[in-house]
């Protein structure tokens, strides 16, 4: 008999150090020996009244590109906190021995190859990225074992798909994971096969070994990110692509540098051919099935680069379905997920590499809540929770690879993690993600409904949500369906739908009675319901052709949005009550609901801080998208610097002139001239003191920018609503710890048994907090042979029986077991295999 234990590794103890203990796009890896699995660095709980908002005075966010100069400065006691994702086992030594120093470990980290889909560029040159066939060999070009074990030294697990491996959904389809990644292995020689057909077939020719195209050779322009594994993973890639006979022009590069080349040029141009892309999922997720869309269609973003994606027709209708959650049953989004997973493969606009094993160092005095999935970084927390354990309040010193990288405006502005982490912090949110399951508890709100098409597989877990199911859901004729953008009013659904419709689920978010009392904007404007109109108006107006800022970008996602959604209604004021309508739903009631709270995909904004933009835009002098201000050669909105400033203050002061109200025959139902008036004079006040626009409403406001030192400064909001200990109660994640123990081996045709012990903290892991323990059977070819469920012994213990029918239809020779649990409390799953042998 043999035993097999998971390695936790960097898993262990992921560090949320939240006072109960003392912290976009993964299995529980087996570490090398050499790489020690980190310990618990556990904080004890600061014994202190908590302020109103933040634990400390100020954050200052400075930018440094190295890991190895960032651990420098922590122990010199020059900076508190490098929030970047670091996947170095010689960095994670270095930290883990100093007694001054601790890290917060994160899962959600992923690197990737991003392929330029023009197949050819404007000057004439071939782009063999452009052909689909040779992107799909790529995956089996590159070795991403050699990336974890040479690059990452062990910190990292392989990648195929546009899933995290640490999440629900890729437990959920493992056998269809499985099986592709067994189709996708590593073979370079078929990789070169196919790559050498397909040029041929474009034109191209091979000349002493290498590619030529027009007589000129295939050169193949590739930006490497500097300022991690990726400059090391460049590398190897190029030389993997240098000997299958091109040509690469390796080019070196920050972010800084990068992002205009791969993110901000027309892919025709041909500035690029491949770029090393970096992502972190800042939450865990708990629905992967949006990323198809994301990362391989143009309802991903407004880039020029998305905007190029052609998929086709058939991803195309995969990814949007599965978009927008259009599905009755598990079954059927089952069938959608698994043919995503293999229509994903055959288009490749992405390789994808590794799912990192991450950490971000610290000093020691350093508390903050960190997400499973996102890190430090990611965290909506750590703004709510960032503090010294020895010390009230100070100024908190974080260093990220850069900021500002890309403008900042509200709706369509940088997303870079960097950038996203410090203007997070002055964005509030109607629900927090819960840092462990990625469920959503209420911050603004105060409860809400959801009320379900009956027979939908939707499910809730926390006691705020009531969920109900009717037969039939009616939307009233009241309720707003549409935007009229020509006229500026809401379309009605008795004007859209005049024989009626019904929705598949309604949500009803209830709001504090005090809310409009108690919750400010940055510069002293109180939030209102006009800025709740504000937000349900731009849901529609980009993307309508006859807006004054209409975005091409922008339509594609509201035809999307629109073939879902019913109605909105505002039923109440006071308390502020909405309905919302619509056959789109997520599996969970807690993130079906629907706030409308005035927080945009980057960023939150007032009403009348969004004004001045949407003035300006409609211009001409001005595009909130990095698309339309490329395609208009017109600046791209920025809120914190750059020729935007002037543009915007230029409005600003008409808007002020004139007590405009943007888009007033709706939003002047709701707001006065008088209050229009105030809150123009509030942020003309704000920029005079702070040389910036944005306005938020978060614990943290954004004090001053410094785009040229790569700095920016946030300080503590002393109006916000809440006490800055809200938020400590999350103890350390339940992840399971999985012993397997079976025979060496199997005779062929006889009974095999196999027990599984699920334990955490060395107690039996509780039934009723796991959601399944599944097995998968593979063959020596790695071929998946049988799939099931473990039958439960005791508490703690389950076994997997493989039948002799089972048995018989293995060959002689190697085959490997895998156990995946998941769990109810904690949305990581827990892999663990056994390898065996079978005889006559």
């Amino acid at each position: 008999m043999r035993k097999f234990f998971v390695v936790l590794g960097l898993l262990v103890a992921v560090s949320m150090m939240l006072a109960a203990c003392g912290p976009k796009a993964t299995e529980v890896p087996e570490a090398p020996a050499a790489t020690e699995a980190p310990a618990a660095t556990e904080a004890p709980a600061p014994a202190k009244p908590a302020p109103q908002g933040a634990w400390v005075d100020s954050v200052v966010f400075t930018s440094i590109d190295s890991p190895d100069s960032a651990i420098t400065q922590l122990q010199a006691g020059q900076l508190d906190l490098f929030a970047e994702t670091v996947s170095n086992p010689e960095n994670f030594k270095v930290v883990k021995d100093d007694a001054n120093l601790r890290y917060y470990t994160s899962l959600g980290a992923y690197t990737e190859i991003t392929f330029n889909p023009v197949l050819n560029f404007a000057d004439g040159r071939l782009n063999p990225f452009g052909d689909p066939q040779i992107r799909e060999a790529m995956n089996m070009l590159v070795d991403r074992n050699y990336i974890v074990q040479e690059i990452y030294g062990g910190l990292a697990v392989t990648k195929l798909l546009p899933m995290n491996s640490s999440f629900p959904d890729y437990a959920k389809y493992i056998d269809t994971a499985r099986a592709l990644e067994n189709i996708y292995a590593y073979n370079p020689d078929k990789a070169k096969a196919i790559i050498a057909e397909r040029m041929e077939a474009l034109g191209a020719t091979m000349v002493d070994g290498k590619w030529q195209y027009n007589g000129e050779p295939v050169t193949l322009i590739f930006i490497i990110r500097i300022e991690d594994e990726r400059k090391v993973i460049g590398d190897y890639v190029a030389g993997v692509l240098e000997d299958a006979g091109f040509v690469v022009d390796r080019q070196y590069k920050s972010r800084a540098d990068a992002s205009p080349i791969w993110n901000r040029s027309d892919p025709k141009e041909g500035q690029w051919n491949f770029y090393t892309g970096g992502w972190i999922t800042t939450a865990i997720s708990r629905d992967d099935g949006s990323n198809f869309a994301y990362f391989y269609t143009n309802l991903g973003s407004g880039s020029p680069l998305w905007q190029a994606y052609t998929p086709s027709e058939e991803f195309f209708t995969v990814s949007e379905r599965l978009w927008n959650n259009d599905f009755k049953t598990i079954e059927e989004r089952g069938e959608l997920f698994q043919k995503a997973m293999e229509l994903a493969l055959k288009d490749s606009v992405r390789l994808w590499l590794v799912d990192q094993v991450s950490f971000s160092p610290a000093r020691a005095n350093v508390q903050v809540a960190s997400d499973l999935a996102g890190g430090v970084s990611g965290s909506r927390l750590w703004p709510y929770t960032i503090q010294f354990t020895d010390k009230e309040g100070g100024e908190m010193r974080v260093a990220v690879n850069g900021i500002p990288v890309d403008p900042w405006n509200p709706l369509q502005g940088s997303n870079w993690i960097s950038d996203s982490m410090a203007y997070r912090a002055t964005a509030d949110v109607a629900v927090m993600p819960d840092p462990y399951t990625g469920l959503a508890w209420p911050q603004r709100i105060e409860k809400a409904e959801v009320v379900a098409q009956e027979g939908l597989p939707i499910s809730k877990t926390l006691d705020w949500v009531d969920l109900k199911f009717e037969p039939e859901i009616q939307v009233p004729a009241d309720a707003w369906a549409d935007w009229d953008a020509a006229n500026q009013k809401f379309i009605t659904v008795g004007e859209k739908f005049p024989e009626g419709t019904t929705a598949l689920v309604k949500t009803t978010v209830i709001y504090p009675k005090d809310l409009f009392e108690t919750v400010k904007w940055h510069d002293g404007s109180p939030l209102t319901v006009g800025d709740f109109v504000m937000g349900m108006i731009l849901t529609f107006d980009p993307g309508k052709s006859e807006s004054p800022i209409y975005d091409e970008a922008s339509a594609e996602n509201l035809d999307s949005f629109l073939s879902h959604f019913k109605g909105v209604r505002i039923v109440s004021t006071d308390p502020l009550t909405i309905e919302t309508y619509d056959d789109y739903y997520l599996l969970d009631a807690e993130l079906t609901v629907s706030s409308w709270f005035p927080a945009y995909a980057y960023g939150s904004a007032p009403w009348h801080g969004l004004a001045p933009a949407i003035q300006a835009e409609g211009d001409g002098k001005l595009a909130f998208s990095a698309d339309k201000a490329s395609a208009n050669s017109v600046e791209w909105t920025s809120y914190i610097g750059g020729p935007s400033l002037d543009i915007l203050k230029e409005y600003l002061d008409k808007a002020a002139g004139e007590s405009y109200i943007p888009y007033a025959a709706t939003l002047g139902e709701y707001v006065t001239a008088d209050e229009a008036a105030a809150r123009y004079a509030n942020l003309q006040k704000w920029y005079g003191d702070h040389g910036h626009f944005w306005v938020g409403s978060g614990p943290f406001y954004l004090d001053k920018v410094y785009t040229t030192e790569k700095s920016v400064v946030l300080k503590r909001f002393a109006d916000y609503p809440d006490k800055a200990d809200k938020w400590l109660r999350f103890g350390e994640p339940k992840i399971a710890e999985v012993e397997l123990d079976g025979p060496s081996q199997v005779k062929i045709g006889e009974e095999a048994k196999f027990d599984v012990m699920v334990t955490f903290g060395g107690e039996p892991y509780p039934s009723a907090e796991l959601d399944s323990v599944k097995y998968l059977l593979f063959d020596a070819n790695n071929n998946l042979i049988s799939k099931g469920d473990a039958v439960m012994v005791a508490e703690g213990q389950y076994q997997v029986v493989l039948s002799a029918d089972v048995t018989k239809a293995l060959a002689a020779g190697s085959n490997k077991l895998e156990v995946v649990v998941a769990s109810n409390v904690v949305s990581i799953p827990s892999f663990q295999n056994i390898q065996f042998v079978t005889a006559p």
